[in-house]
């Protein structure tokens, strides 16, 4: 059995909801059910069919985010996530590059290798050299100044956490936002890049293993099997190219808000709506979520 949730922004009608079914019909899904609306946003409908072929026919449902799967362990047990432009609002390498006058520069060469266009790794190594000499405070200030946590995302991982999921924010950007982001929106471990640093300033380079999207991908493997589960039980949250492979692996595989290559990869694009249509993906109503 599958189950297509529907989750809008503001509010879910039923209309839109029974157009929905109909679609599915009319591809040779048998609908079993079409449940209540919840919160006035969100409803399953419980059919047998094709994933794929269920998740193009509902793809084009209006102002409405669609997530397809099964309905057996819909809840998931680990959830990995990118953090630039998904846990929160910006890319935080141009919002640094802000501070050395060169955010411009560096945010067309972050475009190109989310978009898939450029190597990841040659790509973020050069955009770090770019910022040789900022003095470490910038960091600091930006935090500060720029970052901002994405909406709904406290709320899908604190309430993950609660449940007994297991999270993981994990970024190809860098530990000097990352720790302080994971901690404060409530993620169990954090992995990123790390800033090679000086005499209070920024070398240009970087110390370490690199956090490319093999690496993202193999920490999803890594952990699943640490926790002793599959990855279908796993769900796996971003943006951009180097997302792609871990989107690919996890059982529920999202793309929010993303570059169309990661659109194409995933089980479910989040255009929309905020994170928390996450939750309700998973069968969880708002009076469940952990908001606080």
């Amino acid at each position: 059995m599958l189950i297509a949730t529907l989750i809008a922004a503001e509010h879910l009608e039923k209309g839109e909801l029974s157009a929905a079914a109909d679609k599915l019909s009319g591809i040779g899904a048998e609908v079993h059910s079409v449940g209540q609306i919840s919160d006035s946003r969100a409803a399953d409908i419980r059919f047998e069919g094709d994933p794929g072929s269920s998740r193009k026919a509902l793809a084009d449902t209006g102002q409405l985010d669609v997530a397809v799967q099964p309905e057996m362990g819909r809840e998931k047990k680990l959830l990995i996530s990118d953090m630039d432009s998904t846990m929160i609002t910006v890319e935080c390498i141009d919002e640094l590059a802000d501070y050395a006058g060169i955010k411009e520069q560096i945010a067309e060469i972050t475009e190109r290798a989310m978009l898939g266009e450029l190597d990841f790794e040659q790509a973020l190594r050069g955009r770090v050299a770019l910022l040789k000499d900022l003095e470490i405070s910038a960091i600091g200030r930006c935090l500060t100044e720029k970052v901002q946590l994405m909406p709904g995302g406290p709320a899908l991982v604190q309430t993950m956490a609660s449940r007994g999921a297991k999270t993981i924010l994990i970024s190809g950007g860098f530990t000097r936002f990352a720790e302080p982001v994971g901690k404060q929106i409530g993620f169990e471990r954090t992995e990123a890049n790390t800033l090679e640093e000086n005499d209070g300033r920024l070398t240009g380079g970087l110390t370490g293993p690199i956090v490319d999207a093999a690496r993202k991908a193999a920490v999803l493997e890594h952990a699943a099997r640490e926790q002793g589960l599959s990855l279908a039980e796993c769900m796996a949250i971003g943006d951009g190219a180097n997302d792609i492979p871990m989107i690919e692996k996890a059982g529920m595989g999202v793309a929010y808000h993303a570059k169309p290559k990661a659109v194409a990869a995933a089980d479910a694009a989040i255009r929309h709506n905020d994170l928390t249509a996450l939750l309700y993906a998973q069968g969880i109503s708002a009076k469940d979520w952990v908001t606080g």
